[in-house]
């Protein structure tokens, strides 16, 4: 029997599922290349330490962007690199289930399937990101109930009302982890003449990042360069203060819920009244964004557990139906789409 895997290709990191062992590699999905020799020298943990850290040689790339892949190559160099750390043999021909964004064009689906082929896959599966996540929250999407997922990741925020293992409304924004780090290193530019990293950015919304000024409390010290004198510079930044740069990413995420809501038939929306919205992802960590949400759509929040892994756990129960033909009890397989 192969070794059939799931591949959660995130903007920022990269999770691989192996059946019957579970999740096996969750690393940053990022690449450090040398720009002399066009070659690679580091992946993953290793390539992320050097972030910011590097000389004009070399260069450090997150090869996908927004959710989709900016540069094929790096990505197919980087999936094989790490298919070698759990793949022991390739006579297995493993086959794989792979999640993407809610709205993605057929090009851009063929591009994750190409590369995840190239790594030496022998069958590709393809499951949108918010019904994966569904499936790893606990949900069972085969009934005949609506249920409400927003999935908050690095480079996008999917969203989409489940019934009857299908989708019946959804959403995928850019408006994510990635742009509330560009916010809070704009915030910090022009209040304390700082400039910093992303590497500190996320840091810092790690530490003391909130939505809604007071539900979290302290200071967090961020270190750059001080813009008028040029020289090594520190700040200590206030929580309270967090929560101007990331409220306005939470609001534009907001609107999308409300306007997903506006467009569930009545029926499910009764559902999602009684059972409320639920958030994944590592964004749905962020304080007192499931507060913010109850507040605006009067509707109950909660977060799933282990939010950051539901993604990669419902591609890997999905592992099962990938040869399946028929519609099974679970509902996975007529949602998958076969490469």
């Amino acid at each position: 029997m192969g070794l059939d895997l799931a591949i959660d290709l995130g903007t920022s990191r990269t999770r691989i599922y192996l059946r019957n062992k579970g999740k096996l590699i969750d690393e940053p999905s990022v690449v450090t290349l040398d720009n002399e020799t066009d070659s690679i020298i580091a992946v993953g943990e290793d390539a992320y330490k050097m972030l910011g850290r590097t000389s004009s040689r070399y260069s450090v790339i997150f090869p996908l962007s927004g959710g989709v892949i900016s540069d094929l190559a790096l990505v197919e160099a980087m999936i094989s690199y790490f298919l070698r750390n759990v793949v022991s043999s390739r006579i297995g021909m493993p086959k794989a289930v792979a999640c993407v964004p809610g709205e993605i064009t057929d090009v851009e689906k063929r591009a994750v399937v190409n590369v995840i082929s190239c790594a030496g896959i022998r069958r590709v599966c393809l499951l949108e990101e918010p019904v994966a996540a569904a499936i790893g929250a606990g949900i069972d999407i085969s009934s005949p109930h609506g249920a409400f997922v927003v999935d908050i990741g690095a480079g996008t925020t999917d969203m989409a009302v489940i019934s009857l293992s299908g989708i019946a409304v959804s959403r995928s924004v850019k408006q994510a982890g990635n742009v509330m780090d560009d916010e809070i290193i704009k915030y910090v530019k022009q209040r304390y003449n700082l400039l910093i990293g992303k590497r500190m950015a996320e840091e810092a919304k790690i530490n003391i990042g909130c939505v809604i000024p007071g539900v979290v409390s302290g200071k967090y010290r961020i270190k750059g360069r001080n813009l008028v004198t040029g020289m090594p510079a520190w700040a200590d930044i206030d929580a309270r203060e967090m929560s101007e740069p990331l409220g306005e990413v939470a609001a534009a995420i907001l609107d999308q819920i409300e306007d997903v809501l506006e467009e569930t038939p009545p029926e499910l929306i009764g559902d999602i009244h009684s059972d409320g919205i639920i958030l994944t992802g590592g964004g749905a960590q962020l304080a007192g964004f499931d507060k913010l949400i109850s507040r605006k759509t009067k509707l109950k929040v909660r977060i799933a557990e282990n939010p950051s892994d539901c993604v990669i756990t419902g591609c890997g129960e999905a592992i099962p139906y990938i040869d399946s033909r028929k519609k099974n009890q679970s509902g996975i397989n007529p949602i998958m789409e076969r490469y």
